[in-house]
């Protein structure tokens, strides 16, 4: 496999997408695509910013839920389906990411993703050379959008598409939609409610979170939208393991706690960022 990032982990994830419902840990990928598991862990964590591990694990339970949901399989052939030993080892981590033991979830019946597919950019512009131009979202780009959901679902526990899609349109209409693209592909995505004070989705996409993207989004909200004004946002409670890093980035932005909340039955937490507060720092 000659050596391109980007193109290498695009193969590593095909190959986890076409083996989820078998034994997958960083030993075996890194036989598969002839790398060392601390190299292939540092390439693949890098590019997207999650281990291997966290990705294959978010994976194999998004697709362990839809079949709790969709299918009659019992709970242990879905644990062990999804590289578990044991029904218990599988409950416990099942609870941890989804707050409901396995058969709750089945009893709800409400399937929701906690990773789908990272999909990723082959051709990113260079670090120093992108533009961060950032536009409002127009009718013709909520395909495009949707698409980006499905990129940064892991930020967003019980998000409903069918909903979003609802709300979308009415950010877009309303001039409450943001966008950021890297020449046709959109790499970050803002809706805000100006009633509110709220920023009700920011999403950034995988391969570039570390560049500085969601403080360019709260830059420009906040000083063209949110003029001297409280900004909240919510997201993961502290110590929340299905967070895949959304609160520390909220928190290097100046966002502090405010009050516990729980959205769609999830525990979420608000964050709120203060007029007065100064001296944000890049991601």
């Amino acid at each position: 496999m000659a050596y391109n990032p980007i193109i290498n982990i695009s193969s590593v994830i095909s190959y986890v997408e076409a083996h989820l419902n078998e034994k997958l840990d960083l030993e075996t990928v890194a036989n598969e695509v002839h790398y060392s598991k601390y190299h292939l862990h540092r390439m693949f964590t890098d590019t997207v910013g999650m281990t291997l591990h966290d990705y294959i694990r978010r994976r194999q339970l998004t697709e362990a839920a839809k079949l709790l949901v969709f299918s009659q399989q019992s709970i242990l052939e879905i644990a062990l389906a999804a590289g578990y030993e044991s029904q218990q080892a599988f409950t416990s981590v099942f609870k941890a990411m989804y707050k409901q033991t396995p058969l709750e979830y089945r009893e709800h019946e409400e399937f929701y993703p906690l990773q789908l597919e990272f999909k990723l950019n082959r051709n990113p512009s260079p670090p120093d050379t992108m533009v961060q131009a950032i536009t409002y979202g127009k009718p013709e780009d909520i395909p495009a959008w949707m698409e980006f959901v499905s990129l940064v679902i892991d930020g967003f526990p019980c998000l409903d598409r069918a909903e979003h899609l609802k709300r979308l349109k009415i950010y877009i209409e309303q001039k409450q939609a943001l966008i950021m693209r890297d020449n046709h592909i959109i790499i970050g995505a803002a809706a805000f409610s100006c009633e509110n004070g709220s920023i009700d989705f920011l999403g950034v996409h995988p391969q570039y979170r570390r560049r500085g993207i969601a403080k360019a989004f709260l830059d420009y909200i906040m000083n063209n939208i949110f003029i001297s004004r409280e900004i909240t946002i919510t997201t993961f409670r502290k110590g929340d393991q299905a967070d895949t890093g959304q609160r520390k980035t909220y928190e290097s932005l100046g966002f502090a706690e405010s009050e516990l909340l729980r959205e769609f039955g999830y525990p979420v937490q608000r964050l709120i960022l203060r007029p007065a507060q100064e001296g944000i720092s890049n991601e």
